[in-house]
């Protein structure tokens, strides 16, 4: 009888995708704010660093039989460093593995930086791309969409929420919202980094306009500490606001605690987390009522186990979803497929809606919900006009 034999991972390639646009991420610039040599821009509100591109890091893993997975994480700032380590030390450690130990490649590319201290940032980024193309590879080696791989499908489409408002005026982002209702979403959330106007007061204008059904967030973009936090929280409250996300910086743990105490309306974080350690000491302080991971950090590997874990403390998972060229994006859309506790997904409406198109297959949002990509593995891939905007780095 003859030995079975096992396709394996033969090479990998690292490309960055940089996508001209308009209007910069969240919105125009604020008070104080300047676009320096780089293309970079910080915002005042919340410190933190953006570019005025999408950009993103796309990782091609090619077996040796030639199957082709791809995967993607954050190019935002610095991408050739997740070249770097795709090519340094990720791949001579998984040349010659089987893409269907997915798993335990995950946790053997922990394990040799852990003690160094590299237990997320840049390099779990660069993991988490690969495990996405190895989910990819999987799916299409069996002949199967990824979701089919992760305990089955649960839902055939998944509501999602409008994120973001990126308007100059106040009256500009409320009429921008009532357009969104119209078409059939009944969930907007707003950015408070670029609220110039006042949160309390654009929320009230929202509420004014959309009515009482409408469900409402507040992405709060770890600006406040946790006293101010739960001062401001309280005050919207009479506002019906659906959720209150990242109120205080993602250290403060026992702050994020401490608001979720002090306050009636649900806690939500997890963007910037990487993997189920993240997650773990956040969730046994109770804080959190949703856990939002990020596809692009986490890889579905990790995805899987955070939402897993919240759903033991019977916590809700909406996945948050940011910029990208629409790998990660779909990768997302699988796994949320298979996830018992999901009420909903973020929509970057002003991102995905024009970078979908570089996609061969289906991602698409409308009438309030995502289409699920079909066919094998992630569903879609690379199109012809997303090398327009791309450049090999590795590989």
């Amino acid at each position: 009888m003859a030995a079975m034999t096992t396709d394996a991972i033969d090479h990998i390639e690292t490309h960055i995708v940089t996508i001209k646009r308009d209007t910069p991420y969240l919105g125009p610039l604020g008070p104080g704010e300047a676009v320096n040599e780089r293309g970079y821009f910080v915002r005042a509100t919340n410190r933190t660093i953006y570019p005025t591109e999408d950009r993103s890091v796309l990782v091609k893993v090619v077996t040796r039989d030639g199957a082709v997975g791809w995967g993607e994480t954050y190019g935002l700032t610095a991408p050739e460093v997740i070249g770097a380590l795709i090519d340094d030390l990720i791949l001579p450690l998984l040349r010659g593995r089987d893409p269907f130990d997915a798993g335990a490649i995950w946790e053997d590319l922990y394990d040799i930086l852990r003690v160094r201290g590299y237990g997320g940032g840049f390099y779990l980024d660069a993991v988490a791309a690969v495990d996405i193309a190895l989910w990819d590879i999987c799916g299409k080696l069996a002949g199967r969409p990824v979701r089919k791989l992760l305990g089955g499908e649960r839902r055939s489409e998944i509501p999602a929420y409008v994120s973001g408002l990126p308007r100059a005026t106040l009256a500009e982002r409320v009429d921008l919202a009532a357009a969104f209702v119209a078409r059939g979403f009944e969930a907007i959330k707003f950015a408070a980094a670029v609220s110039h106007q006042g949160i309390e007061m654009e929320l009230a204008a929202l509420r004014d306009a959309l009515g009482p059904d409408v469900k409402l967030m507040i992405d709060f973009h770890w600006m406040f500490g946790r006293g101010e936090a739960a001062a401001l929280i309280r005050r919207l409250e009479p506002y019906g606001l659906h959720f209150a996300e990242a109120p205080v910086k993602p250290e403060d743990i026992e702050g994020l605690a401490h608001v979720a105490r002090a306050v009636s309306v649900p806690v939500a974080g997890g963007e910037e987390w990487r993997s189920v350690y993240d997650a773990q000491p956040r969730l046994a302080t109770g804080a959190l009522s949703i856990v939002q991971p990020e596809m692009g950090h986490t890889g579905i590997t990790q995805f899987m186990r955070i939402a897993q874990l919240a759903g033991a403390q019977h916590v809700a998972t909406i996945p948050h979803a940011t910029i990208g060229v629409g790998i990660f994006q779909a990768a997302s859309l699988q796994a949320s497929a298979a996830i018992l506790d999901l009420p909903m997904h973020e929509y970057q409406h002003s991102i995905m809606d024009r970078n979908a198109a570089l996609l061969d297959g289906t991602l698409r949002c409308e009438a309030g919900a995502y289409a699920l990509p079909q066919g094998p593995g992630l569903g879609v891939e690379p199109a012809a006009a997303l090398w327009r905007h791309a450049r090999k780095i590795q590989g």
